[in-house]
This record gives structure tokens, C-alpha cells and sequence, in this order.
């Protein structure tokens, strides 16, 4: 099977948002639910990628990822109709969704995009929807205008103040915990930092709070143990017994430690692949 592009934009200067021909994928797929991509047809990095959204009757799922190493530097090179090496899965455990009363959904930066399916499944059920986006800088904030399509009440914050509110994410949650009906649950999805405050933040009014560690994620299948978290003193792996789990049980600062394993390599490999390309642009020149 071809894994066409069918079309590619640009959300922000890192960030792209493809939609990709996967008809398996896109009518067995559900919210929560992530792929393993890969950009050659053979060799290259597999790495995992949640799903933005699907569209069985074209048979296509969207993916929205940041330019960050290698591999995503690759797909970032790709056009509307190339072909990605492959999609495989859905994979992972699928959201519990069910009409819970009142969820707040809370997103940092590209954590908007695994958020989206999670926060139209819940909005399909029956809840009421409060979304929290926020990000560094106005340029930073994406999929805003999905968000408000499904939303009862959008709040957006930035770190510098550019865009709504200057804020962290935390002070519209606190305040949107602090009301008389407060939310019935909470599902956070951003940088690990972000989480872990988050969740200080509903543990303090008992608002259960679920979480995606999808960015730790490596091979998807379980087998590599990169994904290692410890979640209610008891070891768990990522891509298999999540991506999502109850965030006050999870040790966000042993998971952050983890993270860091490879950044250095990580970094090292995209430098290398963007020295190269921009060699092969001057000689083509």
C-alpha cells in the first residue's frame, strides 16, 4: 500500500499538519490512538505519532507533528504526494470516553494536536467543554479554530502576552477548578513540565485528571523500554499500557529524567541531516 500525502500546511514555523492516506488506519482508529510513521520507504527512524483526526470515508489520517530530530525533519522535507515509507497501527490503549458532566481539556503547544480528538470525543458524548490552550508566543498557538468549533467556552493564554491572556495554563485552571460546578474531569496534554503543575493544580480540588505521555515514546511496540514511566509506584510502558493514565499517579520528575536520555544524540542526528541537505542545495544550485 502507497501512504500518499494528500495535502500538507504549515501551522508554525516547526509545526506541520499533513493529511495522509491510510484508509486501515482511518476507519479502525480511535481518540488517544497514535501510529508508528516512517518517512523512507527503506530506512530511517520509525517514530510514533498520535492521531489528529481521521476521515474514514477518504480514507486518510491527519498528523500534526514539530520539526524537532531527524526523522521529523524528513517528513517536514516531504510534499503533497509524496508517499510516506509507511503507517502502522492504530496503536494504543483508546481514550475512555463516556459523558462525564463537565471536562476541561488544557493544551501546550503542540500537545493541541493529540488534545483535538480527545476534546471532540468527549464534546460527542455529551460534556460540556472547557478548552485551555496555551503557548509561548501567539505564532505558537495551533488548531485554535478547531477547538472553538467545539467548545463551550475557549480560553487562550501566552507566556509573553501576545495572544489572550498572559498566563501559564495553570492560572485559567485553577480558576476554572475554583468554580462552584467544578469540572468532572480534566485531560492534559503538553510538555511534561506542563502536566506535572497541572496536575498539582486538580489534585488540590480533586478534579480527576488524565494525561498523555505520548513524547516519550520511541519504537511503539514495547519492546525498546524507552517509554519507562512509573505510574502509582508501579512501572509501566507507554505505548502499550497508555499513551494515557491517571496524571496524580504518575512520576513526572523520574519521567523527565528519561527524557533527557537521548537528546543529545537527538540532536546531534538532526544537525548532521540538515548539514547535509543544505550541501546537497548548494550543489544543485
Amino acid at each position: 500500500m502507497t501512504f500518499k500525502i494528500i495535502s500538507k500546511k504549515q501551522l508554525s514555523e516547526n509545526v506541520f499538519q499533513m493529511d495522509v492516506f491510510a484508509p486501515l488506519v482511518a476507519s479502525a482508529r480511535k481518540a488517544g490512538q497514535f501510529v508508528i510513521v516512517s518517512p523512507n520507504v527503506d530506512h530511517g527512524e520509525r517514530i510514533p505519532l498520535t492521531i489528529a483526526g481521521a476521515d474514514p470515508q477518504k480514507g486518510t489520517i491527519r498528523l500534526i507533528f514539530q520539526r524537532v530530530g531527524k526523522a521529523t525533519a524528513q517528513m517536514a522535507d516531504l510534499h503533497a504526494q509524496d508517499a510516506m515509507g509507511y503507517v502502522a497501527g492504530p496503536l494504543g490503549r483508546p481514550t475512555h470516553v463516556e459523558k462525564f458532566g463537565t471536562v476541561v481539556c488544557v493544551g501546550g503547544g503542540i500537545g493541541n494536536a493529540p488534545l483535538l480528538p480527545i476534546a471532540t470525543a468527549m464534546k460527542t458524548a455529551g460534556n460540556k467543554l472547557i478548552t485551555i490552550l496555551g503557548a509561548r508566543t501567539k505564532e505558537l498557538v495551533i488548531l485554535e479554530d478547531d477547538f472553538r468549533a467545539i467548545s463551550d467556552e475557549l480560553l487562550v493564554v501566552t507566556d509573553d502576552g501576545s495572544y489572550g491572556r498572559k498566563a501559564l495554563v495553570t492560572e485559567p485552571l485553577k480558576e476554572v477548578c475554583g468554580r462552584a460546578a467544578r469540572p468532572d474531569l480534566a485531560v492534559v496534554i503538553g510538555p511534561t513540565i506542563m502536566m506535572k503543575f497541572c496536575c498539582d493544580v486538580t489534585r488540590q480540588f480533586q478534579v480527576p485528571t488524565q494525561v498523555s505521555l505520548n513524547t516519550i515514546m520511541v519504537d511503539g511496540t514495547g519492546m525498546c523500554g524507552g517509554c519507562r514511566v512509573e505510574v502509582a509506584g508501579k512501572t509501566k510502558f507507554v505505548c502499550v499500557d497508555g499513551p494515557e493514565f491517571d496524571g496524580h499517579q504518575v512520576n513526572f520528575d523520574a519521567m523527565m529524567k528519561r527524557m533527557n536520555a537521548y537528546k543529545a544524540l537527538e540532536q546531534k542526528a538532526y544537525e548532521q541531516y540538515r548539514s547535509h541537505t543544505c550541501r546537497i542545495g548548494l550543489n544543485h544550485k
